[in-house]
């Protein structure tokens, strides 16, 4: 990344005001941390009703029989901290997309952009990077400051930490790759902006995708299916090239 790419990243930030940003994540990622501690209780019993042994027995309602196991298809971690912060920084980042690139199509501003003595396309690619960056960083940040809550408040709360293992590299290479990812896909929301010329049309496709990608249907779910988000990441990068295709030609409108 090139000393003019990072100074269009920090110009972006300046100019849609990422302290703004800063503050939602933080009273967003505050509010995730209050519900989850709230309800990992009810989720762990939950969760333990459903579980039995080969002959159809229940194993037990306690912590330590819970722990691994899943709940509609994830682990505990990840139908309490995953599924939550996931969703929400998801939806973000498909408001940000709509701040940065589709409101600047929207609202006229690309046009005055774009005379600026600089390439189109690194202007579009500082403002996909500005808004990636900020929600990957923000997102893991996010997932390590409610996983320390939930290993500090597990003495006095009934909570399974045990999948927490922060002194684990697996645990943080899965924390990094599993917040790229839901951040990248998100991206698949900006085709829809731009081709209606609509931030909301944009945060419209995000929610979506988070219904796709997060939700489920009784016990069915695709939140574990490599294979579509696989699918996923390849129309995310195919959103982005189609946002900065031809468009040192293409007329703004």
């Amino acid at each position: 990344m090139g000393i003019i790419m990072l100074k269009l990243i920090k110009l972006e930030w300046k100019k849609n005001n990422i302290g703004k940003s800063i503050w939602i994540a933080m009273i967003m990622t505050a509010v995730l941390c209050l519900f989850i501690v709230g309800t990992s209780g009810e989720l762990l019993s939950i969760a333990a009703v459903s579980l039995y042994d080969n002959n159809g027995n229940p194993v037990g309602t306690d912590a330590a029989s819970v722990a691994g196991m899943e709940f509609y298809g994830r682990n505990i971690f990840d139908a309490t901290v995953g599924i939550f912060t996931n969703m929400s920084f998801i939806i973000f980042t498909g408001v940000m997309l709509a701040g940065y690139i589709v409101g600047a199509y929207e609202k006229g501003t690309m046009r005055l952009m774009f005379s600026y003595p600089i390439k189109r396309r690194k202007i579009i690619l500082s403002k996909i990077l500005a808004v990636w960056i900020f929600n990957v960083a923000a997102l893991i940040i996010s997932k390590v400051f409610i996983s320390v809550v939930l290993l500090t408040a597990n003495p006095i709360a009934r909570i399974t930490t045990e999948e927490i293992q922060i002194d684990s590299p697996r645990f943080w290479l899965y924390l990094l790759l599993n917040s790229v990812v839901m951040v990248s896909i998100a991206f698949t929301a900006l085709p829809v902006g731009l081709q209606f010329r609509s931030s909301k049309a944009a945060i419209v496709a995000a929610v979506i995708v988070v219904c796709f990608s997060q939700g489920n249907i009784g016990s069915y779910t695709l939140a574990d299916s490599a294979p579509f988000y696989l699918m996923l990441l390849v129309l995310a990068a195919a959103a982005v090239f189609l946002s900065i295709y031809n468009v040192e030609r293409k007329d703004v409108g």
